[in-house]
């Protein structure tokens, strides 16, 4: 089982002993080390990563050329 999955695992509602339990751990503390690690990665990623703005025009616009070869599909 990777972070992801134990991740989606919590977001879903899974209590941590559980998780702790698919392991293998005999300790829910050590599943806990895990879940702090993933955490602060996900914090790491989300400090580098500017604020979205709404009012910002970054939206993807395709050239005509695509647009044209997706209508002929």
């Amino acid at each position: 089982m990777n972070y992801a999955a134990v991740s989606s695992l919590l977001s879903a509602g899974v209590d941590t002993t559980v998780i702790a339990m698919w392991l293998g751990h005999e300790s829910t503390q050590t599943t806990q080390r895990y879940l702090h690690a993933h955490m602060a990665l996900k914090e790491a990623a989300l400090a580098k990563v500017a604020p979205f703005n709404k009012h910002s025009d970054l939206h993807y616009k395709p050239s005509d050329k695509l647009l044209g070869f997706l209508t002929s599909l």
